[in-house]
């Protein structure tokens, strides 16, 4: 049974707060000023991303195997063909039932996204460390068809920064985004992008956690450019839900 979500409650339903209103001349001034800094972000912007892939490489040389719906796969395969790869880590703890509502949220943008980013050389791929049943089970109820396999056996989570053992928690060794010490949870998210090289050998390229996984979320970009924002008034993404709770 989806969850209910009471309207009295809700940010949907938070009224647009008072605002300044002036006559269009004035209006536009304002906005020429902000486009003036839209534009200098828009060209830091660029910079970064220029750097972001001028980042070097590290080779992958351990045999990581995971479990899809055709068999057993490694990383290469995860490639489809392609030279690149996104690898979405998705917060699924073994042995318990939550899905992970962030998660969902970026990965209802994926499946759209990719019918243009594999036109680009781009593959996708999930990763969570639960069994390939249970994540079987939650594509099924949400709908997806983007490439999700199980790392269950692996290091490949705890490699890549992703999951922590519970004696690593416990010692204070579970960091988490280059510098995050994890208290409790056993598994957190993230993307991870890997290259294929010239000489056939995979490399990993580039991570990013918790807000800069923000880059994934497009249903962001449209609440950023309106009046009430993302609306979080009762905390970050506090009124997002799995897309058949609504």
């Amino acid at each position: 049974m989806n969850k209910a979500i009471n309207p009295a409650t809700s940010d949907a339903t938070t009224p647009v707060p008072n605002h300044a209103v002036v006559p269009r001349a004035e209006w536009l001034d304002a906005r020429k000023a902000l486009l003036a800094r839209e534009r200098a972000l828009t060209h830091e912007l660029d910079a970064l991303r220029a750097e972001r892939r001028a980042l070097p490489w590290v080779r992958i040389d351990k045999p990581y195997v995971f479990e899809g719906p055709g068999g057993r796969r490694n990383l290469a395969d995860l490639f489809g063909g392609r030279s690149q790869l996104v690898v979405y880590h998705f917060m699924l703890t073994p042995g318990s039932d939550h899905i992970c509502p962030g998660c969902s949220f970026i990965a209802d943008h994926v499946d759209a996204a990719r019918r243009h980013f594999e036109q680009a050389d781009l593959s996708f791929a999930a990763i969570s460390r639960v069994p390939l049943a249970r994540i079987e089970a939650v594509r099924a109820r949400m709908g997806w068809s983007f490439p999700w396999v199980s790392s269950q056996g692996s290091d490949f989570n705890f490699d890549f920064g992703v999951s922590f053992t519970p004696e690593d928690i416990a010692a204070g060794r579970a960091i988490y985004n280059y510098g995050t010490v994890i208290r409790r949870s056993q598994d957190m998210f993230g993307a991870s992008v890997f290259v294929k090289g010239e000489d056939g050998a995979v490399y990993h390229t580039y991570s990013t956690y918790h807000r800069g996984a923000e880059l994934l979320i497009g249903a962001f970009n449209w609440l950023d450019l309106v009046p009430k924002g993302r609306n979080e008034t009762t905390g970050t993404m506090g009124w997002v839900r799995l897309h058949d709770e609504y």
